[in-house]
């Protein structure tokens, strides 16, 4: 799979998962998330895929500190409902990293590793996504605002072109190009910057 190089430099997010340890899936339970795993999950590279990225890594650090996350022992509950906007794929790339998940999800071994119940939609909430820690009730709300980094003014006049079937193929290339690289100022140029995702504790 050839992918725009940038994907690699993305920090990645490593998790402490107890079910990876206890059923010897990975060395002591780390498991490495790249974004190029939440890129293959989603099918494609976005600001949104980028900006769920960035939400989760953004408040796990600021949940766990220097301490690894517990991959399984964190609540998720999104703003949106499940079908409204993007909130679908957020919760996709979000669930990936921390194991959280609803009704559909692993139901544990032996009252251990129950995955159901993290992973919740329509929740009270002012920002876009709620972490919390199971363990200790810590929680925070991530808010992202792709505005803050613009797509290129060309993309405008290449986008209804590419709709319409008219593009060439020069164009469509073009349109790639300058999408990816908004992506890439996303995560790469702007991701620790505080007013592109915002933090608040609750």
């Amino acid at each position: 799979m050839r992918y725009p190089e940038f994907f690699d430099q993305v920090p990645s997010i490593a998790m402490q998962d107890p079910l990876a340890a206890f059923l010897a899936a990975a060395e002591e339970g780390v498991v490495e998330y790249r974004y190029l795993d939440a890129v293959k999950l989603a099918g494609h590279s976005c600001p949104t895929v980028a900006g769920a990225w960035l939400m989760t890594r953004r408040a796990l650090e600021r949940l766990y500190g220097g301490e690894r996350p517990a991959r399984g022992g964190i609540r998720v509950e999104l703003r949106d409902d499940a079908a409204a906007g993007v909130a679908g794929v957020i919760a996709n790339v979000v669930a990936l990293v921390t194991g959280a998940a609803g009704e559909n999800g692993f139901k544990g071994i032996g009252g251990r590793f129950d995955r159901r119940h993290l992973l919740a939609f329509n929740a009270p909430i002012a920002g876009e996504i709620r972490f919390t820690r199971v363990d200790t009730g810590a929680s925070v709300e991530a808010a992202y605002r792709a505005e803050r980094v613009p797509p290129d003014p060309e993309m405008r006049r290449l986008l209804p072109r590419l709709q319409t079937g008219e593009a060439t193929a020069t164009e469509r290339q073009r349109f790639g190009t300058l999408w990816q690289d908004r992506v890439r100022r996303i995560l790469i140029e702007h991701g620790d910057d505080p007013l592109l995702v915002t933090l608040s504790e609750r």
